[in-house]
């Protein structure tokens, strides 16, 4: 938003620019002949200024050797007073002045002024208006509105100028189309934006209670009794199509913007898109979108409570048929004020990534699923969706940081306990055609499909799992595809993974040799904890090609004994728990370490006999005393 303006005051000479100037400085007319330009003058901020902005008044003069200082002047303005006094003057605003103007580049707003009114023979303002000022602005669009003054009798003088600041903080040029006679496309779509988010329950109506909430944050004020009737009543005349039986609709509510920008009330438009943070651009602010949010090393990002119950009440809002999940028609509503799904989801073919119902549709638990899943890898994606989609937190004036909140770092996994982390990432390393990605179809509940697809690009599957307890966590099964080697020696991707499931054909003799070479090659992945699991085990096991059979190979290596498992049994769901478990108790998963012999009962036997021991003598001390 714009915090300062500059003004320029052009035109001929003796057009009254000077008086003008000195009669907003007095507040009086200085009735002798102003010979020279005036300084520079700045009006700091005050309540009655827009926006309470510093206003700098720069005056010119039009004769030829003044050429350059003013054309050093109208470069470093922001808005234009061009002022004319009689029909000379006013034929030099088109003939001159505007091709000027047009001719040093300059694209700012122009203010243009009538002075001189209180001139029996300059005629009535209606006369004016029509004759002289409404045909130049529709030649120039540039001009940004007109205005009659009269600098002896202080007639608009500080309308004049406010004119000009209020051209500079409440453009009408991004808004409105004076040609066409429309409000512009980028208006229109942020206009739509604020109308979706105010329609809470998404009915396509903006009802009585949302159109106080929408004026009371817009305005910061109630509207007045009888105030809402009024706007209903004007919508109803000028669009006769819409009706405001339900409340206000979309047609409605861009009619109603568009008549505030025709009839000179463009400043209530802008404050309605500033409150819901669009910039002069018309674009949504970038610190609205991606406030500053830091994750510290070796922590991650997860949704809130607050976080988690907006994305629940989103989709139990959009979900209009209630049949448990988002079609793509509701689905497309729902992005409707975004630029569309994140880039990520595309790239993953969203919604395969996550859970689905039998049409095919994402159901609330896929939904929480995507969101977790996305808040752990990109939180910043996150941001700027929650911003989109209109977040609020308790406080207003809580920022879309408020839904998301940074775990506690895991710096040491090998110590006992679990990490303060409710987000899981475990890598699926194997040989092609282990049976990865059967394994990421059944974790999403998807039928098995015996045609192999070999993976070529990462592929991840996101989905709810129950700890024992009753906890539950996600867990984030990722396929590396051909980036598995770029993957494997990136430092930052291994902090980030929780754990490695080293996964085996045990019916390819061939398929447990790639995870013993695979070790070999990155020893980093001695840092990582990690389970083994044999596959495909409802098939006939065969001996593997290996120096060790990986019995023998996980008990040298003091690991766990592989868990033999088979996507097409009931019970594979137990795998995703234990994936779960280890991940989050991540000390579980390491070389078990030599344990030192248990001493406890041979410490307790100790402390019985010198127990005793003390016992006895107590009593024999006794037994002494008393003889």
């Amino acid at each position: 938003m714009t915090t300062a303006v500059r003004i320029c005051v052009c035109g001929d000479e003796g057009t009254g620019k000077s008086s003008l100037i000195a009669s907003l400085v007095k507040d009086a007319f200085v009735a002798n002949k102003i010979q020279a330009v005036l300084p520079q003058v700045t009006i700091p901020p005050t309540i009655g200024t827009p926006e309470n902005v510093t206003t700098t008044i720069v005056d010119t003069s039009a004769r030829p050797q003044d050429r350059t200082t003013l054309r050093k002047e109208i470069r470093k303005c922001n808005v234009i007073l061009l002022v004319y006094a009689d029909h000379y003057s006013y034929e030099r605003v088109a003939l001159f002045w505007m091709p000027y103007f047009r001719s040093l580049g300059v694209n700012v707003p122009v203010v243009l002024c009538a002075n001189k009114s209180d001139i029996a023979a300059s005629g009535s303002t209606s006369q004016v208006v029509e004759e002289e000022m409404l045909p130049v602005m529709a030649e120039f669009r540039e001009i940004d509105s007109c205005i009659r003054t009269s600098a002896k009798e202080q007639h608009n003088v500080i309308e004049v100028f406010y004119l000009c600041q209020k051209a500079v903080t409440h453009p009408i040029a991004p808004l409105y189309d004076h040609k066409e006679g429309q409000l512009k496309p980028a208006c229109v779509a942020a206009l739509r934006r604020v109308f979706y988010l105010c329609d809470k329950d998404q009915d396509g109506y903006l009802n009585d209670d949302e159109m106080h909430d929408f004026q009371y944050k817009s305005f910061e004020k109630p509207l007045m009794p009888g105030e809402l009737e009024n706007i209903k009543a004007t919508v109803s005349k000028a669009v006769p199509t819409s009706s405001t039986d339900k409340g206000l609709d979309m047609p409605g509510f861009l009619q109603l913007n568009k008549m505030y920008a025709e009839k000179g009330r463009h400043e209530t438009v802008w404050i309605i898109l500033r409150k819901h943070h669009y910039t002069d651009s018309l674009s949504l602010e970038d610190s609205f979108l991606r406030p500053r949010f830091d994750v510290t090393d070796y922590a991650s990002a997860e949704l809130s409570p607050a976080g988690y119950r907006f994305f629940m009440d989103l989709f139990l809002t959009f979900d209009k048929d209630n049949d448990g999940g988002l079609n793509d028609q509701e689905l497309a509503a729902l992005f409707a004020p975004t630029p569309g799904l994140p880039q990520s989801w595309v790239e993953t073919s969203f919604p395969s990534s996550t859970v689905r119902n039998e049409a095919g549709h994402i159901t609330l638990q896929g939904w929480l699923a995507q969101w977790s899943m996305t808040t752990f890898l990109e939180p910043k994606t996150t941001l700027e969706y929650l911003a989109y989609l209109g977040f609020e937190g308790p406080d207003a004036r809580d920022s879309t940081t408020a839904a998301l909140k940074v775990t506690k770092p895991r710096k040491r996994r090998r110590r006992p306990g679990r990490v303060e982390r409710n987000v899981v990432l475990c890598y699926l390393l194997g040989s092609a055609g282990a049976g990865k990605s059967s394994l990421l179809d059944a974790f999403l509940n998807r039928p098995f499909n015996a045609l192999y697809h070999p993976t070529i690009k990462p592929r991840r599957a996101v989905n709810s799992v129950e700890l024992h307890g009753g906890k539950q966590c996600y867990l984030i099964l990722e396929e590396l595809g051909e980036l598995e080697p770029a993957i494997l020696e990136n430092q930052a991707k291994l902090d980030a993974c929780d754990l490695i499931c080293y996964a085996y054909d045990s019916s390819e003799p061939d398929s447990f040799s790639h995870i013993v070479g695979l070790r070999k090659r990155y020893p980093q992945l001695d840092d990582l904890p990690a389970i083994y699991t044999a596959l495909k085990a409802d098939r006939d096991k065969t001996t593997q090609r290996s120096e060790l059979q990986p019995d023998a190979y996980t008990a040298a290596i003091n690991m766990s004994a592989p868990l033999h498992v088979s996507v097409t049994w009931h019970s594979i769901s137990e795998l995703f728990v234990a994936f779960a478990e280890a991940a989050t108790n991540p000390s579980t998963a390491f070389p078990k370490s030599e344990e030192p012999p248990d001493r406890s009962g041979l410490y307790l036997a100790l402390g019985a006999t010198s127990c005793a021991a003390l016992a006895a003598f107590m009593i024999w001390r006794r037994s002494t005393n008393s003889a």
